[in-house]
């Protein structure tokens, strides 16, 4: 039986790699996988669990007060009762987290919070223009997550650069700079979420060993690309241009539009804050985040008398725009990989990658060439279940467990791998997944003239983190 959980993973895994080709949601096979390897490693749960969890069944059995049943009702009732309990309160907090956020974006994004942007960039020369967008993109993926930021600069570029071969090269660099912005955020990219939420990594510590080995990722690509962009672009002369904010949300202040952007991007950025004054999990600073949203933009929708219901864009509008298979993906993967820590299968792996390799810079950067080709999320919660944090007092400075501590060399190189990797290939990301489905980059040609130049920055940037470090 569990090797039949172990064909399930694969298989699903394959599947949601396949998306694009088999057309069928990555969301609906990560659900359906989740479900049955819960119920594969229920059915043997009665062999598992007194075997790898003796201790944890007693207390359960004492508590429970269930010495009457008979050792397979007791463990199945501890895989339902305490184990998938504990699994699903470890995954809202990040689904929490997501919702929150997600839903601060859609609000922010309603009230033309990234609308003007696109003024900054009002350069002639498309080199610089390169390097604006590239910088933009970078900075945002860092409080945005990756595909809304890529959506949001991919829908600027095309206003500003008609020509169909430059877009290719533009829409390239901007898959870049979302996913290497998102890796040092905590913020940023979900798997430096998920890793940040469950305690792996610290907000300033992230920030403070990443910032540099993700920029030079970013760098290194930019450079190698810009020599293929010549020439200058032709400038927009529409006076009225400038006032794009006011042509799109007629119906609310400048004021009000201004004070709902501050608030949400505030928001977001004070989550780190947060959890470093109260101690609680970055949920609760996102929601908190939210409530005061919330609040503020019913009291201005309020006293707009003079506006008929549907013009207002409360928060019911920005939830209604959530990508909410999204959600449901993160949920179900998060849930599958659960399965298959509870089963013990992740630690036989972790055991044997440790005997193989024995090198967390060679783990963590295969890792990140997988996420090419595999979606990270699963990729970086298999890897936070094969090694459970070390604590650092029982850890000498400078051994192999070392690197498993929070803010261990591990998990930040994880990270950083795991984000900056899925720009090798354009499938290994949502940021390339959505590039390519706009501006219809062909796999091949991306291949052929981006891959290589995002491997040179990958290794730039580990090669980076570890002189630092």
């Amino acid at each position: 039986m569990i090797q039949l959980m172990i064909i399930v993973f694969i298989v699903g895994y394959l599947a949601i790699s396949l998306e694009h080709v088999l057309k069928i949601n990555k969301a609906a096979v990560a659900l359906f996988m989740a479900v049955v390897l819960w119920i594969l490693y229920a059915y043997v749960a009665p062999a598992i669990v007194p075997v790898l969890y003796p201790r944890e069944l007693a207390d359960f059995i004492v508590q429970g007060n269930l010495s009457s049943l008979s050792l397979a009702e007791q463990s199945l009732r501890f895989v339902a009762e305490k184990q998938m309990v504990t699994r699903l309160g470890d995954i809202s907090e990040i689904i929490f987290f997501l919702l929150g956020a997600m839903t601060i974006v859609e609000l922010v994004d309603l009230h033309g919070g990234f609308a003007l942007v696109s003024h900054f960039m009002g350069v002639k020369n498309k080199k610089r223009l390169l390097w604006l967008i590239g910088l933009f993109t970078f900075i945002m993926s860092a409080t945005l997550d990756n595909m809304t930021a890529t959506i949001i600069m991919i829908a600027i570029m095309s206003k500003l650069v008609p020509d169909r071969t430059d877009r290719l090269w533009f829409a390239s660099v901007i898959v870049i700079a979302a996913n290497s912005g998102g890796a040092w955020s905590p913020i940023g990219d979900v798997t430096t979420i998920m890793l940040w939420v469950k305690g792996n990594i610290t907000a300033e510590r992230v920030v403070l060993h990443l910032i540099l080995p993700s920029i030079v990722s970013l760098v290194i690509p930019i450079l190698l690309v810009s020599w293929k962009i010549k020439g200058n672009r032709p400038l927009k002369t529409d006076p009225d241009d400038l006032e794009i904010g006011e042509k799109l949300y007629p119906n609310i202040t400048r004021l009000d539009k201004f004070l709902i952007d501050l608030v949400g991007v505030g928001g977001l950025l004070f989550v780190p804050v947060f959890k470093a004054l109260t101690g609680l999990p970055p949920f609760m600073g996102v929601l908190l985040a939210l409530g005061f949203l919330w609040l503020l933009t019913e009291i201005i929708y309020r006293k707009r008398t003079d506006m008929r219901e549907n013009q207002k864009l409360r928060i019911a509008v920005a939830l209604k725009k959530i990508d909410m298979p999204t959600i449901f993906f993160f949920f179900g993967i998060l849930l599958a990989v659960g399965a298959l820590q509870e089963s013990g299968l992740l630690t036989q792996m972790a055991g044997y990658l440790d005997q193989k390799l024995h090198n967390v810079y060679l783990m963590t950067g295969i890792i990140g060439i997988l996420s090419s080709v595999i979606d990270n999320v699963p990729l970086v919660a298999a890897a936070m279940g094969m090694y459970p944090l070390s604590d650092p007092a029982i850890v000498q400075v400078g051994t192999y467990a070392a690197h498993f501590v929070q803010d261990g060399a591990f998990w930040e190189l994880l990270a950083y791998c795991a984000g900056v990797g899925g720009s090798l290939l354009i499938i290994g990301s949502a940021a390339g997944v959505v590039a390519m489905g706009v501006e219809k980059i062909n796999f091949g040609w991306y291949l052929k003239h981006i891959s290589l130049k995002v491997f040179l920055g990958y290794l730039g940037g580990m090669l980076l983190y570890v002189l630092i470090s």
